[in-house]
């Protein structure tokens, strides 16, 4: 009997497949569906700060968005289609519908009253509380290790507020990766999911304007988590999650090889429906029967930066070969 079982956040879950916050996770009948087709844990769509702040403060949310035109319509859009109030209905009736974990998730930006919000959230009955977290290094007036330094205030200040496990969705803008997940590890946190993916802009030329890139991931965009889970994931103090460009039951045992104890998924669940997890499940299945694996627990973290004979393999050596290579043919 196999057994896709894994331990993440400190939680025993069935598989190692999350559904992403996303439009997949923001209502009950979504979350149920979800577990009904197999997902390990769910992460409830996100709510803002600014969604929160508003609630506290409406000038000050306002402020968040004054270089943009249509600024007031976007709040005024957004707050009444995800307010406060439905976000704790849609965790409370999430734990009323299914027996998987319940993962909030806040979405956040810089330190303020907004993370009182989290006692909230625990009282509402979530299980876990995941920070998605994004701080863009664009003002030269701050150094990076000031910008750094806001994420440890975030996670402190919501530590204060709520004893649930949190979990922090990292970008990738850190002038020292390694160094930060690490520092970040050390705090009283459960886990790391990286990374995130953001909102792309992109040019339209015929009309001259900005406008959004693609909305989905893509698998190759998934090298990037790989590569850093596979490098810190013997190195951190709490768990990995790995996130962005899994597409199947075959990227989900890439990122445990190197690592992680589960991944989350929203843009091929939105590709393929909520049936797409069964159909990864029983790849992973199929290949722990061929290679003769019993549990994930024999194989995760096998491919880990100190396991690997070669773990240059890793660093900037792996991209001189790949030319080299390359150019040889």
């Amino acid at each position: 009997m196999i057994d896709l079982s894994t331990k993440y956040m400190g939680f025993e879950l069935k598989n190692p497949i999350i559904a992403a916050s996303s439009g997949m996770t923001d209502t009950v009948d979504k979350v149920k569906n979800l577990e009904i087709n197999g997902a390990g844990a769910v992460v409830l769509k996100s709510l803002f700060e600014e969604q929160i702040m508003m609630e506290i403060d409406a000038v000050t949310a306002s402020n968040v968005y004054n270089n943009y035109g249509d600024a007031d319509d976007y709040i005024s859009y957004y707050t009444r289609k995800h307010n406060v109030d439905n976000y704790l209905k849609l965790i409370e009736g999430s734990k009323e519908q299914v027996d998987i974990p319940v993962i909030a998730s806040l979405n956040s930006f810089s330190i303020g009253q907004w993370v009182n919000f989290a006692e909230r959230i625990e009282s509402a009955g979530a299980d876990a509380l995941e920070l998605n977290m994004f701080i863009l290094p664009g003002d030269q007036k701050f150094s990076g290790q000031e910008i750094e330094e806001i994420y440890f205030d975030i996670i402190r200040a919501v530590r204060k507020n709520t004893s649930l496990p949190i979990a922090i969705k990292l970008s990738t803008y850190f002038s020292g990766m390694a160094d930060s997940l690490i520092k970040m590890s050390r705090e009283d946190i459960s886990a790391m999911v990286l990374f995130n993916r953001f909102y792309s802009p992109d040019v339209d030329l015929d009309d001259e304007k900005m406008v959004s890139s693609r909305i989905f991931s893509m698998p190759g965009e998934n090298s990037n988590s790989i590569r850093w889970i596979g490098m810190v994931s013997d190195k951190v103090q709490c768990d990995l999650a790995a996130s962005t460009g899994i597409a199947d039951g075959y990227d989900v045992l890439k990122n445990l090889l190197v690592g992680a104890k589960a991944v989350q998924v929203a843009s091929t669940i939105y590709k393929n429906t909520a049936k797409h997890i069964d159909l990864m499940l029983k790849q992973m299945e199929a290949w722990m029967i061929q290679k003769e694996y019993q549990s994930l627990d024999e194989f995760i973290g096998k491919l880990s930066y100190k396991k690997i004979e070669k773990p240059i393999i890793y660093e900037r050596a792996q991209f001189m070969k790949y030319f080299s290579s390359f150019e040889n043919e």
